[in-house]
């Protein structure tokens, strides 16, 4: 007897809603307390608190509903055989084009739009509920609904530009492999993440927003002496205009090798009292850098990379598994997909693995921060953004274990413990 593969995941789908839904009703339950951590309190100002408070339980009310009928498309997708469906009307389309069905790729391409037209629907409506509704009323929105859709658009855009080729690729790759699939398929993957991270922020980025050099001034000399200090080797530094969106604040870095750029969100500037707290933000991004952290996420993204394609390529001729999910034949990308679906308990626990490491990383940085003597502007810009951003104050252990890639506030401020004098 063939094993019962799509039950499973379906049992498992709301075995992982159950459990996930407990740990947000603990923290629903936290996020209704009436009064501040002890080591927050004349720390964050009671206004921040309640406005905190009011904004976050209205995210996870969203955040429950949200779940549900989530989880009651893609069970009944997967129950319903909606995906073989689909996967046939995909084809009739195709031929409908005048186009000939039996080729992979045509076909493949034709189901793909229609997922990505399925998906745009569906979620439109939490998307537009989200951003102009819950951000709007806490004064986080920005955007006009104009802006919006435009974005949609493009996003669209991009996705019919590179999704073909992207997708033709991996299809030959696992047509014509043979015994080195696996390694062809980790080399295609490896090679596009490089091209990626340098398109992403040259062209890609520059679509949605306006990036511009960080005017001359005390704040650019600071943050230029900081880098060199560090033997950083920053090549640009941006300002980029995230207040067209949102009030929310960031920062981060990218290139590879001698040609690192900094971006600075307009948000974070406006937001921090003094240069010397946004230094101390860099201060801990660029401990990141320091400790080899990105190298170290990198390559383990490699490596799961490699054992997800190993994986695939033992199932991806099992006829039981196309046949417990409808399908009577074995397409690359339908493979794909429910061998994503198959692993998923593995997935979950991997997740979880990676923010308890990303969480010790965060720590790190601090530390590293907190060495350079930034810890009094550290624990200032962090008591600013969590206040600026209202987020949670108050947090389930078992909730953020689970969930957070990054430690919350009272652990943070904990670690970095007693400010520190500036170091010269």
């Amino acid at each position: 007897m063939a094993f019962p593969f799509l039950e499973a995941v379906i049992s498992f789908m709301i075995l992982m809603y159950n459990f996930e839904t407990y740990l947000d009703l603990r923290q629903h339950a936290a996020l209704k307390l009436p009064t501040l951590p002890r080591t927050l309190e004349g720390v964050i100002s009671q206004e921040k608190f309640e406005k905190s408070r009011a904004y976050c339980l209205e995210r996870s009310n969203f955040h429950f509903v949200h779940d549900f009928v989530t989880l009651l498309m893609d069970t009944a997708i997967l129950f319903y055989r909606i995906l073989p469906w689909f996967w046939k009307k995909s084809g009739d389309f195709v031929v409908l084009a005048g186009l000939n069905a039996e080729n992979e790729i045509r076909h493949t391409l034709s189901f793909l739009a229609g997922v990505m037209i399925w998906e745009q629907i569906t979620d439109l409506p939490f998307s537009l509920y989200s951003t102009f509704v819950i951000e709007a009323r806490h004064g986080f929105n920005k955007q006009t609904i104009w802006l919006f859709l435009k974005d949609m658009l493009k996003e669209m855009c991009l996705s019919v530009i590179l999704a073909p080729p992207i997708v033709s690729a991996i299809i030959v790759i696992v047509q014509n492999g043979g015994a080195y699939l696996v390694i062809y398929l980790w080399t295609f993957m490896l090679v596009l993440s490089f091209v990626m991270m340098t398109i992403y922020p040259t062209l890609i980025a520059p679509l949605f927003n306006k990036f511009t050099p960080l005017p001359e001034g005390q704040l650019r000399e600071k943050i230029e002496k900081f880098a060199s200090s560090l033997k950083f080797p920053l090549k640009k530094l941006f300002v980029v205009d995230g207040s067209i969106r949102s009030s929310h604040s960031n920062a981060y870095m990218y290139g590879f090798f001698k040609n690192k750029r900094i971006v600075l969100y307009d948000t974070l500037i406006q937001q921090c009292k003094n240069d010397e707290e946004i230094v101390a933000v860099l201060a801990h991004e660029l401990g990141h850098w320091k400790l080899n952290h990105s190298v170290y996420l990198f390559i383990s993204r490699q490596i799961r990379t490699l054992l997800h394609f190993g994986g695939y390529a033992l199932l991806r001729n099992s006829s039981s598994l196309f046949q417990s999910f409808g399908f009577d034949t074995q397409p690359v990308i339908i493979g794909l997909i429910i061998f994503q679906y198959t692993i998923t308990p593995i997935q979950y626990l991997v997740n979880f693995a990676r923010n308890l490491v990303s969480r010790a990383f965060e720590f790190q940085a601090d530390a590293f921060a907190k060495k350079l003597g930034y810890a009094s502007s550290l624990r200032a810009s962090l008591v600013r953004l969590q206040e600026e951003n209202l987020s949670a104050m108050n947090t389930d252990p078992w909730y953020s274990a689970y969930h957070y890639s990054h430690p919350p506030l009272v652990e943070r401020l904990a670690a970095i413990g007693e400010t520190d004098k500036k170091a010269d």
